[in-house]
């Protein structure tokens, strides 16, 4: 399957989910729009269930090719939780709570998942990926741009003593080319590869 070169439409208003686009875009020339409006988002913690949603109702609102990111937060000690509950947790008990949750809890491991869709209106595709690594004792770090969550300051990726919001942009760039791919570089790839 190839495709005609058109602007991708990416319906979002995280600010770090942002600034991660338009690196990857950027380096892979390719174009795109961002639209930001916030969409529904099913009550499922099943991330596919969810991007799939969303890049479907962003799909009906610009009738171009879009993509959709979901992000899910998974904690081995508490079952998971929050799994795709992400920005209800932080909005009720924040990182704090979560904190509050693992004091004293030894097994600190946790992981991020992604899931992006890609929907022309006919063809669909998903991207997903999995970023392991621990819950830090204490929030550190400062405020960034490039900050998806406010989790950057409890998350410390595997093979690291920082969590994310500690890192400097050359090491969380480190971080991500030792690291599997993000689901939205293993997109910009995928689609560049498929145009005519």
């Amino acid at each position: 399957m190839s495709f005609e070169k058109q602007e991708i439409v990416f319906v979002t208003h995280n600010k770090g989910k942002i600034a991660t686009a338009q690196k990857y875009f950027t380096k892979n020339q390719l174009e795109f729009k961002i639209y930001e409006y916030e969409l529904e988002e099913p009550r499922s913690d099943d991330l596919r269930t969810i991007a799939e949603s969303k890049v479907k109702q962003a799909f009906k609102l610009v009738n171009k090719p879009c993509i959709a990111l979901d992000t899910g937060f998974y904690i081995n000690s508490l079952n998971g939780f929050p799994k795709a509950f992400v920005n209800f947790a932080l909005d009720t008990i924040g990182v704090d709570g979560i904190l509050k949750l693992m004091d004293g809890v030894v097994d600190r491991s946790c992981h991020f998942g992604e899931c992006l869709a890609y929907y022309d209106g006919a063809y669909l595709q998903f991207f997903e990926c999995k970023i392991p690594g621990l819950i830090s004792f204490k929030k550190l770090g400062k405020d960034t741009d490039v900050k998806w969550s406010d989790l950057w300051y409890i998350f410390i990726p595997q093979g690291y003593d920082l969590t994310l919001a500690q890192m400097d942009d050359d090491m969380r760039n480190e971080r991500q080319r030792k690291m599997p791919k993000e689901s939205i570089e293993m997109f910009s790839i995928w689609y560049k590869q498929r145009l005519k």
